[in-house]
């Protein structure tokens, strides 16, 4: 169990400031009627996008040019009982170097679960999780064979191992986690021996340290007034991030390393509820559940302009609303 939350010590303002994303294109709409509501983002080494499609309990790849296939659809379950939305919902993702992902899956039945799809699009249950939950987003940390999980209800950050036999631990809990009215943890990153986790309902970004006996230290504050966080990315190699601001306004957010943020794309971009971010070299992807109104989910890619952060690859990156593909 983690230590109250703490603020952290801020760092000087930085040249992280000059980030900026220019020429945002939507690459691949989808249709909410369908339940087609993207929620989180894994990339592939060739440049496409795994995306979990929360309400339609799918995976899809989506090419770089906007073709889309459906990777797997996760079981039916006749009477969901999912904490928070009633429905059967498909969260987090994440990939490992072998092709393999790993989505959360909320039903509020024994078949909650992280679930796991090989690249033959098999899949198969890694473990269960609480039927009173709703794991969230996910991350990993391949290098020790472990997937963090945000649990949005719970107010719990999961740790689940994947060497050996899968086992499930409650790995960091305590206020800064938890909701306040109705969305609690729910983003979540690997990023220089610390845990990063986002709260949507206390608008907040926290950093959880790894100790090293591998249990977590105590909760830091990075930064506040993020209202709508939902996702993020780490915007290259250092503590900037990308957030995803899941309000009518729809908003991407640069949080600089002083916990101060700036905003770089809004609904003129093409944003339309943003959930989640992912970062490759140059290029920022945005995914857009459309939760809020129901009008145009879709995946949104921009360009990141010279300056001091650079994108990098995830786990160590004025056109308005145009459309591509």
């Amino acid at each position: 169990m983690a230590a109250p939350a703490a603020a952290t010590p801020k760092p000087p303002r930085s040249a992280d400031a000059d980030l900026s994303l220019a020429d945002a294109r939507i690459i691949a709409d989808f249709d909410f009627e369908a339940g087609e509501t993207p929620e989180n983002i894994a990339l592939e080494p060739d440049g496409s996008a795994d995306l979990t499609l929360a309400l339609a309990r799918q995976v899809v790849r989506v090419g770089q040019h906007g073709a889309k296939r459906v990777l797997a659809t996760l079981p039916d379950v006749e009477d969901p009982q999912t904490p928070l939305v009633g429905v059967a919902v498909v969260t987090g993702i994440v990939r490992t170097q072998d092709g393999t992902l790993y989505v959360g899956y909320n039903t509020g039945t024994a078949e909650s679960g992280i679930y796991r799809i090989t690249p033959d699009h098999e899949v198969s249950k890694l473990v269960d999780m609480s039927p009173k939950g709703f794991v969230n987003g996910l991350a990993l940390d391949e290098h020790l064979g472990l997937i963090y999980a945000a649990d949005s209800v719970l107010g719990t950050v999961w740790r689940i191992s994947l060497d050996g036999e899968p086992e499930v631990t409650a790995w960091a809990t305590g206020a800064a986690l938890e909701p306040t009215a109705f969305i609690g943890a729910n983003g979540i990153k690997v990023r220089d021996h610390a845990v990063w986790v986002s709260n949507s309902d206390r608008a907040t970004l926290l950093r959880i340290p790894v100790d090293r006996d591998g249990s977590a230290g105590k909760i830091m504050t990075h930064a506040t007034g993020l209202t709508g966080i939902d996702d993020f990315a780490f915007a290259g190699h250092g503590e900037a991030v990308l957030a995803a601001l899941n309000t009518t306004a729809s908003e991407l957010a640069l949080v600089l390393p002083d916990g101060t943020h700036t905003i770089v794309l809004t609904k003129r971009d093409g944003l339309s509820g943003p959930t989640s971010v992912a970062v490759r070299h140059h290029k920022v992807f945005v995914t857009s559940g459309a939760f809020l109104d129901g009008i145009d989910p879709n995946l949104l890619v921009a360009d990141a302009v010279e300056g001091e952060t650079k994108p990098g690859d995830p786990g160590t990156d004025e056109d308005h609303g145009k459309h591509e593909g």
